[in-house]
């Protein structure tokens, strides 16, 4: 009798809702929750305490007053039109999002173009070429991003030329000195529409001629020259309308004065297209650094492909270029997708240290200078940490959806 209830009462523990699983982990689940509630009304709690007794302002309501400080001329002030009493801190904050993503664009499309070539390189049984490709990766990846910034702008600062002076490249279309880089800008004619429409037309319709061309070499195994046509429909397409609707475009050539008073010479203002030597010295930080990373993603990938996928593209008539780019490539993007996402995502990241030289990105211009000058720290901390997330979350998405593309299809 005695064992019986026992048993009993041990099978009536085992029925306890403690050992059912479901209601285990609703119960944790739920007190994750209660403590995470309380903890942000904790510190929404202290935060409202702490700003009233700073007599503090709070609210969004500073983004429509007027700014009084002067920004760097770069692509975010050309596109906003900023001016020095009329524009706004919305403004100054769309500035610094427009720099920050110019930098990172550029930035990340240069790494990766060279980053290929590198890790490319870093396999190829040239002495000369793999020995570059080694020195450039373990040199620049193991030298502090900041310190490769502060170098190239001390470069560009201290080794050009002054500002009434400049070096004169292509064939004197373009110069640089001290001030920047200033290029020719071109500047639109009524018609020139006509020519925008007809490149889109053509990357539509090289993007069709791809899937068809896939389509057919599934078919017949022949492969149709894609690239050809695709450039064909891209440059050929919107040039012939371009000549045909009389050319409505004309470039804009930077002038350099060499005469006059001394104060007046050198390029002059509003004329051409011109980049500041704060952002051509962020974005080769940014894109030397990263790219020596993404050499070894690339070197890794190519080397995790078995080598009979080589040797039988060979037994096949192909060449190495063609084995590369047809055979081995396309397996390897799937081993470097996911770590190069990761190095997109740190050059995003990094390029806020743009703010040690004054390029007037996100947190140089907004969280600093105009931060400095309204006083509402937690606003605008969270609009500039809103900002990267944003652009982290939509490129990690973008990446994300490559990837599956470029997965085998499985039967």
């Amino acid at each position: 009798m005695a064992v019986q209830d026992s048993l009993e009462a041990s099978a009536v523990t085992q029925k306890s809702i403690i050992y059912d699983p479901k209601i285990r982990a609703i119960f944790f689940q739920a007190l994750t929750l209660v403590l995470l509630v309380a903890f942000f009304s904790w510190i929404t709690y202290n935060t409202v305490e702490n700003l009233a007794r700073l007599d503090k302002k709070s609210g969004f309501g500073f983004l429509f007053d007027t700014t009084g400080f002067q920004i760097l001329t770069t692509l975010g002030t050309y596109m906003v039109d900023f001016q020095i009493g009329a524009s706004t801190y919305l403004d100054v904050f769309w500035i610094g999002v427009i720099n920050t993503l110019a930098v990172a664009v550029v930035g990340i499309i240069g790494a990766t173009i060279l980053g290929f070539f590198l890790g490319i390189m870093r396999l190829s049984r040239n002495v000369v070429l793999g020995g570059f490709a080694m020195i450039y990766v373990e040199t620049l990846r193991n030298v502090p991003l900041l310190l490769q910034l502060f170098f190239w702008y001390r470069i560009l600062i201290e080794q050009l030329p002054g500002k009434r002076a400049a070096s004169s490249l292509f064939f004197g279309l373009a110069g640089l000195n001290k001030t920047g880089l200033y290029a020719p800008v071109p500047v639109q004619e009524p018609g020139f529409w006509i020519t925008g429409v007809m490149f889109f037309v053509g990357i539509a319709g090289a993007i069709l001629l791809n899937k068809w061309s896939a389509k057919r070499q599934a078919m017949t195994g022949q492969r149709f020259p894609v690239w050809w046509g695709a450039a064909g429909l891209i440059i050929g397409l919107p040039l012939v309308v371009f000549v045909l609707s009389g050319s409505p475009l004309h470039w804009q050539v930077p002038l350099f004065h060499t005469d006059g008073p001394m104060l007046k010479r050198g390029y002059e203002a509003g004329v051409g297209m011109v980049i500041k030597p704060e952002m051509i010295a962020v974005t080769l930080a940014l894109m030397l650094y990263t790219a020596s990373f993404i050499a070894e993603i690339v070197r890794a990938g190519i080397l995790a492909i078995s080598h009979g996928q080589t040797e039988a593209a060979h037994a096949l008539g192909l060449r190495a270029g063609p084995t590369l780019r047809l055979v081995v490539i396309p397996q390897a993007m799937r081993v470097i997708i996911p770590p190069l996402t990761s190095q997109y995502l740190n050059l995003i990241k990094n390029s806020s240290l743009a703010v040690a030289i004054a390029y007037p990105d996100v947190v140089s211009v907004f969280a600093g200078t105009a931060l400095n000058q309204v006083g509402q720290e937690i606003e605008m901390i969270f609009m500039m940490m809103l900002v990267y997330l944003f652009f982290s979350i939509v490129t990690a998405l973008f990446m994300n959806w490559y990837n599956s593309r470029m997965k085998l299809a499985e039967r």
